[in-house]
């Protein structure tokens, strides 16, 4: 093979204009072995991340953050603003970018709040933070008042912004902490209806068709969820939406007694699962996100029904939806090119810049957690056997990461 020879660079389905810049992989391409054939996309694009600092560095920082999206092929992340401080302020979203500017090694962008502490009660200073924040959202809570999402998207939609939405209806959700469905009825355990999610959804379009205001809805999980965001999208409304890379390959039949396999959305149904999957091909579904969200071990170690919500996912997605969609033939890697990069910058206004990621899709490895570099270990995909090792990722001309093995 000639230099650049052993390179294959996949391109955009829908924008297939769009090429990776050799010149920006030139300087680094010795690093590579000539024996192997390499896959170079675009740099990824995560609109949903934890990245827990400030306040829970315990769980992850912003340096340990950027190492693990960047070994899983990310170089813009969009932070999510369930912190301590919460950035709902000028001074306490400028706590944040601090850190960034600091530690940060590939681009991240943090969201502000939609209420004062994500507590519903009031507007944050939305107008203050305007040009620090990605968008403004209540991950992790649903804006349970009409009138408070109704206000919040009249002052996004003024200041040229988006409302990011995680929905979930508190009064539906009676304590549950998995899927509502028979998993949870065979093993006594509390569940999660789907209707907690979906209803707030249709109110958020009602209220999208009133206010004009672009929204995105985060980690979509049900069947429901996509037909309703499908007429949305058929009636004009302004909306795009996300699922995760667990939500398509895992359903509550695949579920254990396990820490690590409680999320939030949980994981529904296959007839869902089977939903999302229809959902991305058809275009309903914009972008995968990974909805990266460390926690301590003894977190994670509480069980299905006193652990932490949450999994880390940014070091597994790639090789996840790669090994179970596109080696199967669900999903094309153009495809998955604007899934994971193409349609979450152009949709959150992320810059596409010359950042590359170096994959060996051949080969195969086995999921150990301990070889993470996030400081979240939780996986359901521990000790899975999957393909595609990220050997390299440039952001901003820069090496952020390079996988060194026995070549």
């Amino acid at each position: 093979m000639s230099a650049m020879g052993k390179f294959k660079f996949i391109q955009s389905e829908s924008h297939p204009e769009f090429v990776c810049s050799e010149g920006v992989l030139s300087p680094f391409a010795d690093m590579l072995s000539d024996k192997t054939e390499y896959f170079v996309f675009p740099g990824f694009c995560d609109v949903h991340v934890h990245f827990r600092e400030p306040g829970f560095s315990y769980k992850e920082t912003v340096s340990t953050g950027c190492a693990s999206a960047a070994r899983g092929g990310y170089t813009a992340v969009c932070t999510m603003p369930n912190l301590k401080p919460a950035p709902d302020s000028v001074e306490n979203i400028q706590i944040q970018k601090d850190i960034i500017n600091k530690d940060a090694t590939i681009n991240v962008y943090p969201y502000g709040t939609i209420t004062v502490n994500e507590a519903g009660n009031a507007l944050s200073d939305m107008e203050g933070m305007q040009d620090m924040a990605i968008a403004f959202t209540d991950d992790g809570r649903g804006v349970q008042s009409d009138d408070m999402m109704r206000a919040a998207m009249l002052k996004a939609k003024s200041l040229g912004k988006m409302i990011v939405a995680h929905c979930e209806v508190n009064e539906l959700l009676k304590g549950g902490y998995i899927h509502d469905g028979e998993y949870a009825k065979q093993h006594n355990h509390r569940g999660i209806c789907s209707a907690s999610e979906y209803e707030q959804i249709a109110r958020d379009i009602e209220l999208v068709k009133e206010t004009g205001c672009p929204y995105h809805v985060c980690h979509i999980s049900t069947k429901e969820s996509v037909d309703i965001i499908r007429k949305a999208k058929a009636d004009g409304v302004d909306i795009t939406c996300e699922t995760g890379p667990h939500y398509l390959v895992l359903d509550d039949s695949d579920l254990q007694e396990d820490g690590r396999f409680k999320m939030n959305p949980p994981l529904r149904s296959k007839a869902d699962r089977e939903a999302l999957i229809q959902g991305i091909l058809d275009g309903t579904i914009d972008m995968i996100a990974t909805d990266h969200a460390p926690h301590s071990a003894e977190e994670k170690s509480k069980g299905l029904e006193k652990s932490a919500f949450g999994i880390v996912g940014l070091e597994t997605a790639l090789p996840v939806l790669y090994t179970k969609l596109v080696k199967t033939g669900i999903l094309s890697l153009e495809k998955l090119v604007d899934l994971l990069c193409i349609n979450p910058r152009k949709r959150f206004g992320i810059p596409m810049g010359k950042d590359l990621t170096v994959w060996d899709l051949n080969e195969e490895f086995t999921v150990d957690p301990d070889e993470f570099l996030s400081k979240g270990k939780a996986t359901p995909f521990t000790g899975e056997k999957l393909f595609g090792r990220c050997r390299m990722t440039i952001c901003n001309n820069k090496l952020v990461y390079h996988y060194k093995s026995e070549e």
